[in-house]
Order: structure tokens, then sequence, then C-alpha cells
């Protein structure tokens, strides 16, 4: 075990008393701010005749740094490691270790945790986004590029929609709670759940730069009020809030943006609007890669 270094001063007391040919059970040194006698053991006299030798040769008292605990890993060592998590970024630690020790390197989970650190390199949750294919990505750099540069008025014109779940009890995502360890069962850690997660209501709305249109409950516009919002349901209510919430958000031309969801993207839906182009739409679509849209392009009569 490393023993406790000793302060400047019982540094210099020691040297004084050393230099006056006293025994080291006479030297003294300081604890608390006060001077006590202590009895040293027979080491203490060589660590004397060392700290006077020091003195003398290199004229201070002060400790050297001490190199610590040698590095277990070579530069090669740490260059193969980065290399492995740069090959598959989702490679554990357990799993470069039982490849470093296919190469007899037996080294612990932290001391490569520890490497990767060295390199700026941390652990997270990898965050979960849509699989898309290079078609659609294509399309959507197309789009981009194609509109980059539009004015302002452009946009004023938009109607944007969409669909979106409330729950009635609580929010059904994971929340993060602040604790100690031994506390998880505590009712001021938990969060509570009900049957059926406490019902839920599907919703319908609009808004655009001006300001929002109108919010539509969709079980009120089903018949038997539980009908799920499928591409029937949607027609309904583009045919009875698209014209009234588009003459008070923008006027008599204006584009609506949905989504790509099954419902809007739907062959009955897709004939609604080609129907529809003599009325209010001409059935122009296209894809909005910052919002990852489809765009309908409408035109009240």
């Amino acid at each position: 075990m490393r023993s406790k270094e000793l302060s400047m001063q019982v540094k210099g007391v020691i040297i004084k008393l050393s230099r006056q040919k006293k025994h080291a059970r006479n030297c003294y040194s300081i604890r608390s701010g006060k001077i006590n006698s202590v009895v040293h053991p027979e080491k203490e006299r060589k660590k004397e005749r060392k700290k006077e030798r020091k003195k003398e040769s290199t004229g201070e008292l002060s400790n050297a740094k001490r190199p610590g605990r040698p590095r277990k890993t070579a530069v090669v060592d740490d260059r193969r490691i980065i290399s492995m998590m740069k090959r598959n970024l989702f490679t554990t630690a357990i799993q470069v270790n039982n490849t470093l020790q296919e190469v007899s390197v037996s080294i612990s989970k932290s001391t490569i945790k520890r490497r990767l650190h060295e390199s700026r390199y941390r652990g997270y949750t990898a965050r979960c986004k849509p699989l898309m294919s290079l078609k659609n990505r294509k399309a959507r750099l197309d789009f981009a590029k194609k509109h980059l540069k539009k004015p302002g008025q452009f946009w004023k014109n938009i109607l944007w929609t969409d669909e979106t779940k409330i729950n009635l009890y609580q929010n059904d995502g994971k929340r993060k709670v602040w604790r100690r360890r031994g506390e998880a069962p505590d009712p001021k850690h938990t969060t509570s759940s009900v049957k059926h997660g406490g019902g839920s209501v599907m919703v319908w709305a609009c808004m655009a730069a001006s300001g929002t249109g109108t919010l539509v409950c969709i079980d009120d516009v089903t018949q038997d009020r539980s009908s799920p919002m499928n591409s029937e349901v949607f027609r309904h209510t583009l045919s009875a809030q698209i014209q009234e919430n588009a003459a008070k958000l923008i006027g008599r031309r204006f584009i609506i943006q949905t989504d790509n969801d099954p419902k809007h993207t739907a062959k009955a839906t897709q004939e609604f609007i080609k129907a529809k182009s003599g009325i209010f739409l001409n059935g122009q679509v296209s894809h909005l890669i910052l919002t990852q849209l489809s765009s309908i392009s409408l035109v009240e009569d």
C-alpha cells in the first residue's frame, strides 16, 4: 500500500533534526497545526538519510511526479480498439475484449471504454428513424434543392394537416426519475397505469402561417363513433373541412400538406383527389424532405 506523502514543513523538521545528529525517535511531525512528538520505527532513519541526500543533490524537498500504474495497452492495441469500433459502431466492449484476447491482449471492459473516451467516443442510445430507401432519399433531396429558395409567400399558402392521438389518462411514453439506489418501489418514483391505457381520442387538425384551423374529433365524424381513422374517414374529413379552413386561413389559392400515411396514399384517396380536382383539388403530389410529408395542391373555387 502506498504510504502518505509528508508535507514540506514536516520534511524541513526532519532535515533539521537529522543535521543536529538527533535520534529518529526525537523527530517531530505536524498534525492539526501542532507539533507532536512521535516515535518512528527503524525504517524512518533510512527515509531521513534519503531526504537529506535529495536535499544536497537537488536543493529541494518537493516530491517528484509519480509515474502511476503502467498503461495496460500499447499504441497498436489502442488503434485496434478504435478500428474495431469504427468498422461497427454497435460493437460492445465485451465483443472488443473477446477479439483482443484472440491476439493475447487481456484487458478489462473499463480499459476499453477509457480508450474510446480518450478518442472522444461515448456510448449513447441509438435514435430510431424511419427506414428510407435510396429512391426516397434521392426524391427528398431533389425536392429540397428545388424548394430551397422558395419565397416566403409560397410557404404562407400551405395548409398543414395531420392526425394525432391524445391520451385521456397520461402519456404512454417512458419517463425518467431521479432516485437513489433501492428506492425504485417508492410511489414517489413510479408512474401509475390503468386498464386499456385509460382511453384515447383521435383528432384531425390543420394550420397555416396565419393561425390554426378547426380541431375535429374523429369519433364525431364516424357514424358508430368507434371506427378507426382510415381512408374513408380521411376523405370525409377532407371534404368537410378543407374549403372552410383554407378560406379562413389562406384564401382562394392554397396547398394542402399531408404525410405519407397509408390512408393518405391509398388508391381510394388518390381517386378521390382526381375526382375533386374540378372542385378544389388538382391532384398534384410532391414530397417535402424536411418534414417527411407529401403535398397535394388545392385551388378553391
